[in-house]
């Protein structure tokens, strides 16, 4: 009964919002009103970050049964929003009930779908298994339409979405899907430990891909991944930092080199958790990123012990670092055909390249493709392996965009001005 009154209080004040171009200089503001329910902020984050758009400043405040939320954003070359067309999507999005759909689905299904076959999969990384992975699916005449691959401590994840090459669909039959769950597990197996193939058939739009990848690797502990030394020697760690204040909430503070969807990060795997922001403040610098939350469980309680506090630290570390861009940024543009990408890695193999992340795209008969690679031990690649490369696949479709480091060091500015002169700003919140 108390879930349909709350639905019912939801369909009665529909989620409003207010798009201002002249309230800041240098962005547009978004503000979003709404009735309150657990994982709100993530699913208004996640409609901005769809849109491509990057949130330099933010404000929230969750107290009471009501969602209030202030964004400051600008689009991919950090100008305004100007566009009539991009800001009536932006309010249609926000403003639609079907944006703020039930909390997303955490386990692998199999739902029918006519677009593609999704599948998920998890293990240790290794030079090369992306290749592996991509040769697979090739000879069982399956095209990569799009995916997405990241590593982290270690371990590997991917979400790869595959159409059969002859009728260009999703595969439904059930044997030729055993057969490919079967042969990515063998290439996943090794050196002992237990990996695992999820294969699920999902319609496009229902789990957010990044989203499922947060999921799939906080499934697997990679957190835990590489031991407490490994992560002090890393100059490049984020720093994390709790501090229960009065006994009501749980003061999470962050610094980081800034990037996109930084946040989005952020509160996905707070919201995974089972964690409610209650007020928050997000500021972005030209060099380093500052997050703090006032948050507590869905129970109502703030941190309580010790085991927790470390886990939370932990758990964060791990959403920042998962999306950083180690290594040499390479990307592809090129007519799109079977067995293009399983081409493309091999010769990343070949040369002794370790993809540490990707992004795979494919629209209308081509391929955009990123990858960040390093050496095999984790060092800068040579440029004259990377000139190999690129007469190898073609000079004019494999660009060097970027060479993209760890996050930085960030610096040691004291945090106490940012805690406790936010800390009105909260009770601020809570009296609008």
């Amino acid at each position: 009964m108390d879930d349909e009154f709350a639905k019912l209080i939801r369909r009665m004040n529909p989620p409003r919002v207010v798009i201002d171009n002249d309230a800041c200089e240098d962005a547009t503001v978004i503000q979003v009103d709404s009735v309150n329910k657990h994982g709100i902020l993530l699913e208004v984050v996640q409609v901005l970050t769809d849109m491509n758009l990057t949130i330099i400043k933010a404000y929230i405040s969750s107290d009471v049964g009501w969602f209030m939320d202030v964004f400051n954003v600008v689009d991919q070359d950090g100008k305004k929003i100007r566009e009539k067309e991009v800001i009536d999507c932006i309010q249609r999005r926000l403003e639609s009930n079907a944006s703020f759909s039930p909390s997303l689905r955490r386990s692998v299904g199999v739902m029918p779908a006519e677009e593609h076959t999704s599948i998920e999969l998890t293990g240790t990384d290794r030079p090369g298994l992306l290749s592996e992975v991509c040769a697979v699916l090739t000879d069982l005449q399956c095209n990569v339409v799009n995916a997405e691959i990241w590593t982290h401590n270690a371990r590997a994840a991917a979400v790869v979405h595959v159409t059969d090459d002859s009728t260009g669909s999703a595969i439904h039959d059930p044997k030729r899907l055993s057969t490919m769950k079967q042969l990515l597990c063998n290439v996943l197996k090794g050196n002992n430990d237990l990996k695992t193939a999820k294969l699920t058939l999902s319609p496009p739009g229902v789990t957010s891909r990044e989203r499922r990848l947060h999921q799939i690797m906080f499934a697997d502990r990679d957190y835990e991944r590489g031991g407490l030394r490994k992560r002090e020697e890393k100059s490049s760690k984020p720093q994390v930092t709790l501090l229960n204040i009065e006994k009501d909430y749980t003061v999470i503070t962050m610094r980081s080199k800034d990037r996109p969807k930084l946040l989005f990060d952020i509160v996905c795997t707070l919201t995974d958790m089972e964690y409610v922001v209650f007020h928050g403040m997000v500021n972005t610098g030209k060099m380093e990123a500052y997050q703090e939350f006032y948050i507590r469980h869905v129970d109502g309680l703030p941190i309580r012990s010790e085991a927790e506090r470390e886990r939370v630290i932990q758990c964060l570390e791990a959403a920042i670092e998962r999306r950083t861009s180690e290594g040499l940024e390479l990307e592809f543009c090129g007519d799109d055909r079977l067995g293009l990408l399983s081409d493309i890695t091999r010769i990343f193999r070949e040369n002794s390249l370790c993809i540490k992340r990707a992004a795979i795209a494919t629209k209308c008969g081509r391929a955009k493709d990123t990858f960040y690679v390093t050496d095999v031990t984790g060092t800068p690649v040579d440029p004259n392996i990377i000139d190999s490369i690129r007469q190898q696949i073609g000079q004019a479709m494999l660009l060097v965009k970027r060479n993209s480091s760890l996050i930085s060091q960030p610096s040691q500015e004291t945090r106490l001005g940012y805690l406790f002169g936010n800390l009105f700003k909260a009770r601020a919140f809570q009296n609008f």
